[in-house]
C-alpha cells in the first residue's frame, strides 16, 4: 500500500459522513463524529485515532477497503505485533444499525463455534445463537459423540463484567436442565485472556454443585498469528485463591481536609462529606461529587461543576459557585419539588452510602464508627463500605438502590479481594484502622439495599456461592432518603 496515494482517498472518505459507527471485528460497536476522528500521516505512515470507551488511541492503518461507503480498516501498532479489523459504517436507522451490530455478533458467535469443532473434530454443532435477553452473548449447544450436549456461553459484545457472564451462565444452565428432552448438566463460559482470569478466581467462590456444573475455558490467541484456540486449566482450589500477590493497597496521603474543604462543607455540614484522593479532597452533597479540592505546589485549588467540564472556583465563578450549592440544596433532598431533577437522580447508591456512613449504628451498633473508609480502592474496584466490628472482623458493605442481579457475585469477588490484602498483612501494615487489631478471622459480607431493590432472583443465586463466606442482607425502608431504618436483617443461607 503507497501511504502517499492512498491517504487522501481515506480521508475522503470519512469527510463523507458527520457520523459512524465503528465496528470492531470481535463484534461490538460504538458511535462516533467525524470530529472524535484524527487521520494523519507522519513519516509515510497513516495514523488513525479515535475515541471509544476505552479512551483515545491510535493505530498505523496497514490496509483499507472503501465498498458502498463503508470504510474497512486493517490496523497495526505495538511494531505489528497487535492487530485489529474495524469497520466503518455510516450511521443509519435504528433498526439498519441494530441489524448490523447483530449481524457482526453472530459471526463472532459462529468463529467460537468454530473453535469448538476443532477441538472436538467428532462433535456437531446443534445451535449457535444470540441470547434473547440482549444479544450481547453467544449461545452455543453442540453434541459430544457420546450423544451428550454441551451449553457454551460466551461474550460477543465485549462489556460483560465476569459476574455478568456467571449469573447469565448459571440462569441458563438451570432452563436446560429442566428441558424435558435432552437437558443440559454442563455449560461451559469461553472467555477471552483477560476476562478468562477474572472468571476463574470468581468461579473458585462458587458451591461445589455450581463448580462442576459450569466450567471456565480460555480463548487464547497468539500473538504473532491472532489464530485462536480453546485452553483448558485445572479449576482454582478455594484454598489456594489469597495465595496470589496481591496489588498495593493506594491509601491518601492525608485523612485530614484541607482548609478550603473545611469551609466549603461548613456551608451544609450535614449533608457534604469527602473523599479522600492522592493530592486532594472530592467533596459530595448527599454523595453527588461537586467540588475538587487539590493541592498544586503549596497552593490549593478549587473547581467546581456536577459535569465533566469544571469551572475554577475564583472571584470571577464565586457566586455560579453558591448558585450549584443552593441548587443542590433544592433538588438533592428527600421531598425535592422536581424529582425528576438530574441532582435528584443521579448516584442513588452513593446517596445511601452517604446516609448510612453518618448512621452506621442503625445497620449494626457493633460496627467501628470511626474510622470508617468508603469506596476503599481493591485492586482498582471500588467497595462501597470497609468497616470494622468490635470483634475485629472486617465488614465489607455493599450497597444497591435498584434490583441488581450480579449484587451476590459483586460482593463474593470483594470479599475475595479484602481477604487478599487481609491475609497477605497488607491492611494490618497500612494502619487502615489505626491502631485498632484486626482479627485472624475472614472477613463478613453485609448486603444492604432497600426490600424492593434485591432482584427476585437474589434467594436463588445466593445459594451458588461457597458457604465458607458468610453473608448478611439487610433490608432498608424504601423512604431512606427521608428517614433510614433497618427492616430486617438476616444471614443468607447457602
Amino acid at each position: 500500500m503507497n501511504e502517499e496515494n492512498c491517504f487522501p482517498e481515506i480521508a475522503e472518505s470519512l469527510a463523507s459522513q458527520n457520523e459512524w459507527l465503528l465496528v470492531h471485528s470481535l463484534g461490538n460497536a460504538f458511535p462516533l463524529l467525524r470530529d472524535e476522528i484524527e487521520l494523519t500521516i507522519e513519516r509515510g505512515k497513516i495514523l488513525f485515532g479515535f475515541t471509544d470507551d476505552k479512551g483515545f488511541q491510535t493505530w498505523r492503518v496497514a490496509d483499507y477497503k472503501i465498498e458502498r461507503g463503508k470504510l474497512t480498516l486493517d490496523l497495526t501498532r505495538n511494531f505489528g505485533r497487535t492487530r485489529q479489523r474495524i469497520r466503518l459504517v455510516p450511521r443509519v436507522s435504528a433498526a439498519e444499525l441494530s441489524q448490523a451490530v447483530e449481524l457482526a455478533r453472530l459471526e463472532k458467535a459462529n468463529r467460537i463455534a468454530g473453535l469448538i469443532v476443532a477441538k472436538y473434530p467428532k462433535s456437531k454443532l446443534v445451535r449457535v445463537a444470540l441470547n434473547e435477553e440482549n444479544g450481547r452473548f453467544a449461545q452455543i449447544i453442540f453434541e459430544h459423540s457420546n450423544r451428550i450436549q454441551t451449553a457454551v456461553l460466551s461474550d460477543v459484545a465485549e462489556h460483560a463484567a465476569p459476574e455478568n457472564l456467571l449469573t447469565t451462565a448459571i440462569l441458563w444452565s438451570v432452563k436446560l436442565q429442566n428441558r424435558r428432552k435432552k437437558p443440559i448438566n454442563t455449560i461451559w463460559i469461553l472467555a477471552e485472556t483477560k476476562l478468562y482470569k477474572n472468571l476463574r478466581k470468581l468461579h473458585a467462590l462458587l458451591d461445589k454443585n455450581w463448580q462442576s456444573k459450569v466450567l471456565v475455558k480460555e480463548i487464547s490467541r497468539r500473538a504473532e498469528t491472532q489464530t485462536a484456540e480453546i485452553r483448558d486449566e485445572p479449576p482454582i482450589v478455594f484454598e489456594n485463591l489469597c495465595r496470589e500477590k496481591p496489588s498495593p493497597i493506594a491509601m491518601a496521603e492525608s485523612l485530614e481536609t484541607s482548609r478550603i474543604a473545611d469551609e466549603i462543607i461548613k456551608l451544609a455540614p450535614e449533608k457534604t462529606d469527602a473523599l479522600f484522593a492522592k493530592h486532594g479532597e472530592t467533596l459530595r452533597f448527599f454523595g453527588l461529587p461537586f467540588a475538587r479540592v487539590r493541592r498544586i505546589g503549596n497552593a490549593e485549588k478549587v473547581w467546581f461543576g456536577t459535569e465533566r467540564e469544571r469551572r475554577i472556583l475564583n472571584e470571577t465563578t464565586r457566586a455560579e459557585f453558591y448558585d450549584l450549592l443552593e441548587n443542590l440544596e433544592t433538588y438533592r433532598r428527600f421531598d425535592s419539588p422536581n424529582k425528576r431533577h438530574d441532582y435528584f437522580r443521579l448516584a442513588p447508591e452513593a446517596w445511601l452510602e452517604a446516609v448510612l456512613r453518618r448512621n452506621i449504628n442503625l445497620l449494626d451498633g457493633n460496627l467501628i464508627l470511626s474510622p470508617i473508609y468508603n469506596q476503599f480502592r481493591a485492586a482498582g474496584d471500588r467497595i462501597d463500605l470497609l468497616a470494622l466490628r468490635k470483634d475485629g472482623r472486617l465488614i465489607v458493605i455493599e450497597l444497591k438502590t435498584a434490583p441488581d442481579r450480579e449484587m451476590i457475585f459483586q460482593a463474593a469477588d470483594y470479599w475475595r479481594k479484602i481477604e487478599l490484602q487481609r491475609r497477605s498483612g497488607n491492611l494490618r501494615r497500612a494502619k487502615i484502622f489505626g491502631d485498632l487489631e484486626i482479627a485472624d478471622a475472614p472477613s463478613v459480607v453485609y448486603l444492604v439495599a432497600p426490600t424492593l431493590s434485591f432482584h427476585r432472583d437474589f434467594a436463588f443465586l445466593s445459594k451458588t456461592v461457597s458457604p465458607k463466606i458468610e453473608i448478611y442482607r439487610f433490608d432498608l425502608n424504601e423512604n431512606w432518603r427521608e428517614n433510614l431504618k433497618v427492616m430486617k436483617v438476616s444471614k443468607v443461607e447457602k
